[in-house]
């Protein structure tokens, strides 16, 4: 029961999957919403994050905002943790803790948030998502106390920045900008992610147009070769910008640590498959019968990711002007969302490992002297039957309660990637032509015929699944 009770179906993800390559994201999201037992009392943050990306897919703006608003005010609930589930979960595995999300998820359900306004062209609601965002920020940079950490997004960062100047927010915008630039600049070593070509010209437009000359002469002399356009020479235009997510978020699998504390159960262990093996379902049955019979392994589980890197580097979108004439934009990454879930484990890997072998050694000790009392109980006689028994029921249930948290927003990318540019008023067709036509993008928006009005921002975003 424990072995087929424990953690979030793998094969959830596997149909949603499939179901995005399909191009059938309503059907992803079916798959989400009929899970939602599944899901469970403890993960409806999970749940909340999953489905309002499936119903962002989908076109249901509205909803899956609903959906992650629910989401957001659940991860300020569980800010305050209950000592009894803390107990519980001390005892079995991190799974029965309701899980909150890494910092970098609950960054991004704003994010999303923000995305869904600026599509439907409800400006003012994203502007208050950018500010939720701002303060979602400075918070967490006030309570992380190492520089090298997560503490700061540069990509919320930068979408916020785009939703300022979008609005007229200048001052802002600016502020936004150079706060993006100076975390790409910070997070580089880890993040895996460059200072976006477009986020300087942004910053040169935005400086001039404040007048902030001490500003504008710093960032001339960072980025010589850089020319941009005038904010006064861009107010005739419309903005296109498009948002792309590329590829598969990294998922977690179990990995066993099995540490022997005798001679025999040494050689059982090496014998088995090592002292350290990855999550086989077929092989922890027989795992927790020769555990528990030799009585001497202590297992613990500790959570590793598994990358699901996309080959996809730069999407490609065109806009096709009443005239015929194409429009090519390339999109650049702006979020590698991997790099942020490798960063986020390694930094709560210390205190998951002291956590999982102090549970591990204590589930030991209590099975061992529910052993013992159990053979003094039944007498010289059937002592050593009920003790073997005993052993293997209670040591046996020791090593297969022991689980990983292996939870995560998987239905986000693998890399975020996007693309800014202004062109004349007009009629537009947007037409996906990644990779060359190589495959056959998710696309909710890029077949959606532009109109665009001067001064007017149009936000697209699509799905690729190379």
């Amino acid at each position: 029961m424990l072995l087929t009770g424990c953690g979030p179906s793998v094969n959830r993800y596997l149909l949603i999957e499939s179901s995005l390559r399909a191009h059938d994201p309503k059907g992803a999201d079916a798959i989400v919403q009929s899970a939602e037992q599944e899901y469970g009392e403890k993960n409806r943050v999970l749940y909340g994050m999953d489905r309002g990306m499936t119903l962002q897919l989908a076109g249901n703006y509205e909803q899956s905002n609903a959906v992650l608003e629910q989401a957001e005010e659940e991860v300020d609930r569980l800010y305050t943790r209950k000592i009894r589930t803390e107990s519980f979960a001390f005892m079995t595995n991190d799974t029965a803790l309701p899980y909150e999300g890494d910092p970098y998820e609950q960054v991004l359900i704003n994010v999303v948030k923000a995305i869904n306004y600026a599509v439907m062209g409800q400006w003012q609601d994203a502007l208050v998502e950018a500010r939720r965002i701002d303060h979602r920020l400075n918070v967490l940079s006030d309570r992380t106390t190492q520089k090298n950490a997560y503490r700061d997004d540069g990509f919320a960062r930068y979408l916020s920045g785009i939703l300022y100047e979008s609005t007229g927010e200048v001052n802002d915008a600016f502020i936004a900008y150079r706060k993006a630039y100076e975390t790409f600049v910070a997070t580089r070593t880890w993040s895996h992610t460059a200072v976006p070509f477009q986020l300087r010209t942004d910053l040169l437009r935005t400086a001039e147009a404040l007048h902030f000359t001490q500003e504008l002469a710093e960032y001339q002399s960072l980025f010589p070769e850089m020319r941009w356009e005038t904010s006064q020479s861009l107010q005739q235009l419309a903005q296109v910008v498009v948002i792309s997510y590329n590829g598969r978020a990294p998922r977690k699998e179990d990995q066993f640590l099995d540490l022997p504390i005798s001679l025999d159960a040494l050689q059982l262990v090496l014998l088995n498959r090592g002292i350290l093996q990855s999550n086989r379902p077929s092989n922890r049955g027989v795992d927790t019968v020769l555990y528990g019979l030799n009585g001497r392994v202590v297992r613990v589980a500790l959570p590793r990711l598994v990358p699901q890197k996309t080959h996809m580097h730069v999407d490609t979108v065109s806009l096709i002007q009443e005239n015929g004439v194409p429009m090519t934009l390339n999109t650049e990454l702006v979020h590698n969302v991997t790099a942020m879930a490798d960063k986020a484990l390694a930094e709560r890997m210390p205190g998951i490992t002291v956590k999982a072998l102090a549970r591990a050694a204590t589930k030991f000790a209590m099975a061992e002297a529910t052993t013992r009392g159990a053979q003094q109980a039944a007498g010289r006689d059937a002592g050593p039957w009920v003790g073997l028994l005993v052993g293997l029921l209670t040591k046996g249930l020791a090593v297969a309660s022991e689980e990983a948290d292996k939870r995560s927003w998987q239905t986000l990318p693998d890399e975020i990637h996007l693309a800014r540019v202004w062109v004349p008023p007009g009629r537009y067709q947007v037409q996906d032509q990644s990779a060359g036509g190589s495959h056959d993008p998710l696309r909710p928006e890029a077949l959606r015929t532009l109109f665009l009005d001067p001064g007017e921002t149009a936000v697209l975003l699509q799905r690729v699944m190379p």
